[in-house]
């Protein structure tokens, strides 16, 4: 019987977005159970500061870096390909995505607003947070479901689960169709990301191949006081995350410690969604 399920030794992890706010967690909760991780994103020098970082806490021969477009699947293979050079990928997180802040800007119209919308972000945020899973998933979940093993996990939101609460970006100086909120398209996506983890879980099952999904709360990131008072009254635990706070559950997804879970989606929010 395997006595440490959470040994990473000789396993490879992708993930997406790793120059994001939370990227640089997920690859360093990995790193420390021994994973070799290949971190990828769009932006060059992001990339390298985080590498950096993460070379400073583990050996460099554990850290890889790869520019890569989610939302191109020749960017994709290219990615592949030369990591394949190196050894498979058994394990991705499909964390990439686009995050649209809420902050008013005194517009007569304030284009956040479903009513303005522009079409040209619910395409580009769908195809990046959306489209760039099932790409990242078609092409390394294929691997994997062939090699007869392999773990995706999808980084989701507990807006995947619960509306957003509009009234935490309301000012009050600003009138209805002003008011900035929170875009339809993080909703539609993070909501759809669990239909993708549920589908390619069952698709994959007999292949060895476990699909999960991550939904994350509110992370502390500097935000203004009057938005954290408003959103920790709506956590019952009362803070908002801390960035390292989700390292665990990264373990847990990614290893055999959960070994006999799929196709389920983790919220890790304080609370807030069952309040």
């Amino acid at each position: 019987m395997k006595s440490n399920y959470y040994d990473l030794k000789g396993k490879t992890a992708l993930i997406t977005g790793a120059a994001g706010l939370l990227g640089k967690e997920h690859a360093a909760a990995l790193a420390a159970l021994g994973a070799t991780v290949v971190l990828t994103d769009i932006s060059k020098d992001n990339l390298q500061n985080v590498a950096q970082k993460l070379k400073t806490e583990f050996s460099e021969e554990q850290i890889q870096t790869y520019v890569m477009d989610v939302t191109s699947i020749t960017s994709i293979k290219s990615v592949q390909e030369q990591v394949n050079n190196n050894g498979q990928i058994d394990i991705l997180i499909n964390n990439a995505a686009i995050d649209p802040k809420v902050n008013a800007d005194n517009n007569l119209v304030e284009v956040s607003r479903f009513e303005h919308f522009p079409l040209s972000q619910w395409n580009f945020q769908l195809e990046v947070g959306l489209t760039g899973a099932f790409l990242c998933s078609q092409a390394f979940g294929t691997d994997m479901a062939k090699r007869g093993y392999g773990v995706i996990l999808n980084i989701a939101s507990d807006l995947s689960i619960i509306a957003p609460d509009q009234r935490l970006y309301q000012k009050p100086e600003l009138s209805k169709v002003q008011q900035p909120v929170k875009p339809v398209t993080y909703s539609v996506i993070k909501t759809a990301l669990i239909g993708l983890t549920r589908y390619l879980a069952t698709y994959w099952a007999d292949q060895g191949v476990r699909v999960n999904a991550l939904s994350p709360g509110g992370v502390y990131n500097n935000q203004g006081e009057e938005f954290v008072t408003r959103l920790t009254n709506l956590i019952p635990m009362g803070r908002m995350a801390n960035r390292d706070e989700y390292r665990g559950a990264i373990q847990f997804l990614c290893s055999d410690a959960s070994r006999y879970m799929t196709g389920q989606n983790i919220a890790i929010d304080g609370g807030r969604s069952v309040w």
